[in-house]
């Protein structure tokens, strides 16, 4: 299992998509911003999701 770094869209949870923003031990905090929907999910902005639970959609964004 490869785990996401700072700037990494990653999926998750039925296609839920955000950007890693702080990686720990066990999992990283996700910002979903990111998705054109964001606003009409109803959703906070900040959510975290563990390792086992994503996978990487792009390397970086931040490149």
């Amino acid at each position: 299992m490869k785990i996401a770094e700072l700037g990494n869209l990653i999926e998750f949870k039925d296609g839920l998509q955000g950007v890693v923003e702080k990686v720990n031990e066990n999992s990283v905090i996700v910002n979903l911003t990111h998705m054109e929907n964001f606003h009409e999910l109803e959703m906070e902005e900040k959510t975290v999701v563990n390792h086992k639970n994503y996978k990487i959609i792009k390397q970086s964004i931040n490149a």
